[in-house]
C-alpha cells in the first residue's frame, strides 16, 4: 500500500516537473518581448536575454514613443469595436441558429449543421482572395462591414458547441414556456439564452482572442487609409528595406496583448467548461 501511494506521488511529482517545464517553454516568449521593451533599440540584438540593466535601460520610453508613432489610441478604438460587434453578433445570430437546428430536425438543418461544422476545416487562406474581392463589392471594407465577414468564419465553431449543449437541455421546458403562452422570440430570449450562458461565455471568450490578435483579414478587407487594428498599426513600425526599431515593437506588443491576455485570465475557468457542456453528442 506505501509503495503503490509512493509511485502514485513520484507519478505526479514527475507530471508537476514535466508540464511546469513546459509551461515556461510557452512563457518565454512573452517574457523576452516584456524584458525588451524596456531595451534601447541597439542593445536588443546584442544582448536579448539579459535584464535591462544601466544603458540599455530606457524605463517608458520605448511605450510613449510607440503610442504616438502608431497612433495606438486610434487603433485600440478600432479594434475594440470590431472585437465587440463580431463578438455581440456571433453570440446572437449563431445561438439563434443553433436552436432552430437542435430543435427542428429535418435534412435541411443536419445539412446546415454538417455545412457549418466543415467550415471548420476550411483553411482561410483558399478563400482569401475572393473572399477580398466579394467583401470590396459589398462595400463591406469599414469596421461594421467587417463584423459581417467575422460572423461568417465564426459561425462554424459557435454553431457546433451551441448545438451540442441545445440536445442536452430538455425539450419540456420550452414547451412550458409556450403553453404559459411565450412566442418564440420570448422563449428564446428569457428561457434559452440564460440557459446557454456557460456555452456562450466559453464562445465569446475563443472568439475574441481570435479577432482581436487577427492581422490578415482586416488587413485585406478594412480600407487601411482610413481604419487600422492594433496588429495592422503595429504594422507600420516596419522601416524600408527591412529595418525595424525594436524597442518600439517590443513596446507596443506587450501593449495589444496584455488585454486579451487579462480578458482569457478573467474568464479561462469558463472555456472548459463551456466546451465539456457543449460536447454532448446528438
Amino acid at each position: 500500500m506505501k509503495s503503490r501511494q509512493a509511485s502514485k506521488r513520484l507519478k505526479n511529482g514527475l507530471f508537476l516537473v514535466f508540464f511546469s517545464v513546459v509551461s515556461l517553454a510557452y512563457l518565454m516568449p512573452i517574457g523576452i518581448v516584456v524584458i525588451n521593451s524596456f531595451k534601447r533599440k541597439a542593445y536588443i540584438n546584442k544582448y536579448p536575454f539579459s535584464l535591462p540593466t544601466g544603458r540599455d535601460f530606457v524605463g517608458l520610453e520605448n511605450y510613449r514613443a510607440g503610442v504616438e508613432a502608431i497612433g495606438f489610441f486610434e487603433a485600440f478604438g478600432w479594434s475594440l469595436f470590431i472585437t465587440v460587434g463580431s463578438v455581440s453578433l456571433i453570440l446572437l445570430c449563431t445561438s439563434m441558429c443553433a436552436w432552430y437546428i437542435s430543435r427542428v430536425k429535418n435534412r435541411w438543418t443536419r445539412a446546415f449543421y454538417y455545412l457549418c461544422v466543415f467550415s471548420m476545416v476550411v483553411p482561410f487562406q483558399m478563400v482569401m482572395y475572393t473572399l477580398s474581392k466579394t467583401a470590396d463589392s459589398l462595400g463591406l471594407g469599414n469596421p461594421l462591414g467587417i463584423t459581417v465577414v467575422y460572423l461568417g468564419f465564426g459561425a462554424g465553431l459557435a454553431v457546433f458547441l451551441f448545438a451540442g449543449f441545445m440536445r442536452s437541455v430538455p425539450l419540456e421546458i420550452e414547451e412550458a414556456a409556450m403553453i404559459d403562452g411565450c412566442s418564440p422570440p420570448q422563449t428564446f430570449f428569457l428561457i434559452v439564452l440564460p440557459i446557454l450562458k456557460p456555452t456562450m461565455v466559453s464562445v465569446g471568450i475563443l472568439e475574441t482572442m481570435w479577432i482581436w490578435n487577427d492581422y490578415l483579414l482586416p488587413t485585406l478587407v478594412l480600407d487601411q487609409k482610413k481604419y487600422k487594428t492594433i496588429p495592422m498599426a503595429i504594422q507600420y513600425l516596419k522601416g524600408g528595406y527591412g529595418s525595424i526599431d525594436w524597442g518600439l515593437m517590443m513596446a507596443m506588443l506587450v501593449l495589444a496583448i496584455l488585454p486579451v491576455i487579462l480578458f482569457y485570465v478573467a474568464c479561462q475557468k469558463y472555456i472548459i467548461k463551456g466546451v465539456a457542456a457543449g460536447a454532448v453528442k446528438g
